[in-house]
């Protein structure tokens, strides 16, 4: 192998071991096998066009045209020309997509889920740096800068992170970048470090001086050292998100200034709850003079995993002018229809309208759709709530405490989707809620029951520096420490009404505001609320409200339980001490793409996997698994590299080295032979293997001396009384190996390269090494002597 192809080879490795920094950002990490992909075709068009050669600039851009076209047919196949050719309509896709994706960057928090957007930012971002890599390492030959492409990959991920495993993606891709320079050590940098297979050497078998001083290596390495640890402290976080009080979108902020775009119904909840600013979100004016029950429902998270609760992806459609009748709302339950107008800050963004519920209207302006289980509205490519005002007609039901405790069973269908709990929940949480409701006669009795150990019977108490936490034993966690704030309260009530066989699901969105002098109600960001909503037969979904200090009672929740020590009168919103915050969760909406796209499914939302931090042995996992699909392939290739390397190294000074060097010169010499298509003869002598590696070979006459002198040395080493070394071994079968690719077509080659027949030794070695253990197992296995007939050894 070349020692071009050898350093495009551990260009393409360096950039996908950089690239690796990436995984943690985005779940799932499948992107990578593509990006393997699609690199390794990049860099083999590069490698073809500088064996033709092309001069360097030719090379770059057939590199360049070739990982544009890859991502055409990839991402935009449908508008481009024959599938492949980008066009106008291409290009214009992939405005769309990238700025979907940026979008998606600024709302997702960590792992944000794998959109088309965010997919092309990922692949085309790695092919980016893998040309950049391979055009400053490979085809202008010096390795040392071609760490900064690295440096700038690595930081970009290291910025968006949360932190938790940070210094492994930093060694993985420090290991790439040496790994690059170790590579180009016998031409660039033949004194830094250890340089494998000797120094370079001149056509007399002399060592050549050093091209490139090891101080410029050393300053290189510290200052991207440097900046790898001072950049990614520049760089925001992915923390954005629908309730984040960033005055930018992303990370924490003071919120002046700027656009909030972000749909995911929890991100960042309890950073809005500790703001040092309560920022007027939404301005509300309603004819109900019961404020109480005001609550503005953004989304329903109905879909638990037992890590995360997220929306189920659902169908929608166009707004309807009059929604339907909620489902499971029957005609004999009291309602009461009011009339509520919102205003949007102006720089509150989002694509979730907040709305009172059950809404059975709304009047609003711009590109939104309407999806008819969850009774919510999204917005549409992009449409955000930003400086929006609306009108809803809601339907106040109330239920009497004896209709909710009467409810009949609800339909089996849906009793099966709203009671699913995962096997990983931990037991604790079933039993507790046992526990708790032991001797009610009804789902109602259960859930008040619930409510009231949440909410003052339970000792628990309102903390909103308690992390949201992730995982099967978060909600454990939380029953054990008793310590935490909406999100806890309403998961955790959640879980254990369906451990209860009812079904529930949780809300977000604002709990009713603070009254103001002109009429209206100020909805701030401390107002940000989750609760849970349990379904009742007769009555549909109806609102609990188990966190203390938060929200408002209901009122068919404070009669029915004799001795209850919930309170009787509405309770406002409170403040909370500011703390650190929580870490966002990821959602997917439509917005930012094309309406048959919306058509089908609604956005999907997740809780935080903000507590626990990304499973490390998934990671793992993943990285491994992506390491042996390119390392398997390439396993011929990678065994015949070591072992030129060790045959052609250097050759020692007693005649037992001397001797070994040289018939390790010489299997090398007929290995390379055979890769070519010239088959070894174990029959011949050195002498006239030689000449029928000349003659099958065609080699040049300079060639063919050196495979002669290679062969004089073995006779000399085989016959001589005293074996003397011979300088140029090496040389002569490195010269001899250019001849024979050279006189080979490009399909001999690239099998000489990728998959070398001299490999089949590995597996000639396998057989007789487990003919070998077979051997000696039968040789220490004891002999039984068979037992003597009857009669026989007698006398």
């Amino acid at each position: 192998m070349s020692g071009r192809t050898r350093m495009a080879l551990c260009a393409a490795a360096a950039t996908l071991m950089a690239a690796c920094a990436l995984l943690p950002l985005v779940s799932p990490v499948t992107w990578l096998l593509q990006a393997i992909f699609l690199l390794a075709i990049q860099t083999g068009v590069g490698m073809a066009t500088r064996r033709v050669p092309l001069a360097r600039p030719l090379t770059v851009a057939a590199q360049a045209l070739t990982g544009l076209m890859l991502l055409t047919l990839t991402f935009a196949n449908q508008q481009a020309i024959i599938g492949v050719l980008p066009g106008p309509e291409a290009f214009a896709h992939f405005g769309d997509l990238l700025q979907s994706g940026a979008d998606d960057v600024s709302r997702y928090s960590i792992p944000a889920p794998l959109s088309d957007g965010i997919r092309l930012m990922l692949i085309g971002g790695v092919l980016i740096i893998g040309l950049a890599v391979d055009t400053l390492a490979v085809t202008f030959r010096s390795a040392a800068p071609a760490g900064l492409p690295l440096l700038a990959l690595y930081s970009v991920a290291a910025g968006l992170s949360d932190g938790g495993a940070d210094w492994l993606w930093f060694l993985v891709a420090a290991m790439g970048y040496l790994m690059l320079l170790l590579a180009e050590g016998r031409d660039r940098l033949s004194q830094w470090g250890r340089v494998f297979g000797g120094a370079p050497r001149t056509p007399d078998g002399e060592p050549a001086g050093a091209v490139a001083p090891v101080r410029t290596g050393r300053r290189i390495g510290v200052v991207a050292l440097g900046i790898a640890l001072a950049v990614p402290l520049a760089l925001p976080s992915m923390n954005g998100g629908l309730l984040d009080a960033a005055g930018t979108g992303v990370g924490s902020g003071s919120g002046s200034g700027g656009t909030i775009s972000a749909v995911n119904p929890l991100v960042s909840l309890r950073d809005s709850l500790n703001v040092d600013e309560d920022r007027e979100v939404l301005s509300v004016k309603t004819n109900t003079s019961d404020l109480s029950n005001l609550y503005l429902r953004i989304v329903s998270l109905d879909d638990f995993d037992g890590t995360t609760w997220q929306p189920s992806k659902r169908n929608i459609e166009a707004v309807p002018d009059k929604f339907p009748t909620p489902f499971g709302l029957g005609p004999d339950v009291r309602r009461a229809e009011i009339e509520t107008t919102v205003s949007a800050a102006d720089w509150y963004a989002q694509n979730w309208l907040p709305m009172p519920y059950p809404p059975s209207g709304v009047d609003v302006d711009g590109r939104w759709r309407y999806e008819p289980l969850g009774m919510t509205v999204v917005g549409d490519r992009r449409q955000t709530t930003r400086g929006v005002t609306y009108s809803v007609r809601s339907l106040d039901v109330q239920p009497t405490a004896e209709q909710l405790a009467g409810a009949p069973e609800p339909p089996a269908a849906l009793k099966r989707e709203f009671t699913k709990l995962p096997d990983s929940l931990p037991a604790v949480v079933a039993r507790t809620a046992r526990q708790v409701t032991e001797g009610a006669n009804s789902h109602y009795d259960q859930a008040v029951k619930l409510q009231e150990y949440f909410a003052s019977a339970g000792g628990f108490q309102y903390d909103t520096n308690v992390k949201v936490g992730s995982g099967p034993q978060a909600i454990a966690r939380f029953l054990r420490d008793k310590q935490g704030f909406c999100v806890h309260f309403s998961f955790a009530m959640a879980a254990m009404a369906r451990s209860l066989d009812i079904p529930a699901r949780v809300a977000v969105g604002f709990a009713p505001g603070t009254p103001q002098g002109d009429n209206s109600v100020s909805v701030g960001l401390r107002d940000a609320h989750a609760w849970p909503e349990l379904y009742f037969e007769g009555v549909g979904w109806t609102r609990f409200e188990p966190t203390p200090t938060r929200g408002s009672v209901p009122s068919y929740t404070q009669s029915d339980i004799p001795g209850s020590t919930l309170p009787d009168v509405a309770r406002p919103s409170q403040s909370t001490s500011a703390g650190p915050s929580a870490t966002p969760s990821t959602s997917e909406s439509c917005a930012g793409q094309k309406p048959e796209l919306c058509a089908s499914e609604s956005p999907e939302a997740a809780i935080a996997a903000g507590g626990d931090g990304p499973r490390w042995y998934v990671l793992l996992a993943w990285v491994l698994g992506g390491a042996a699909a390119l390392l398997i392939p390439l396993a011929p290739m990678l065994w015949r590299l070591r072992t030129r390397a060790v045959r052609l190294g250097g050759h020692g000074r007693t005649e037992s080295e001397v001797s070994l060097h040289t018939l390790a010169v010489w299997q090398e010499l007929t290995d390379t032979a055979w890769d070519f298509g010239i088959p070894p003869d174990d029959s011949q002598t050195p002498r006239k293997t030689a000449a029928r590696i000349v003659r099958l070979g065609r080699l040049d006459p300079e060639a063919a001396d050196s495979v002669h002198r290679v062969a004089d040395a073995v006779e000399q080493v085989l016959y001589a009384p005293s074996p003397r070394p011979t300088a140029g071994l090496a040389e002569d079968v490195r010269r001899a190996r250019s001849d024979l690719r050279s006189k080979a077509g490009w399909t001999t080659n690239l099998r000489a390269q990728l998959a070398p027949r001299s490999s089949a030794r590995v597996v000639w070695t396998l057989t007789e090494w487990w003919t070998d253990i077979k051997r000696r197992a039968a040789a220490a296995r004891p002999t039984l002597r068979r037992p003597s007939a009857p009669g026989q050894n007698q006398g």
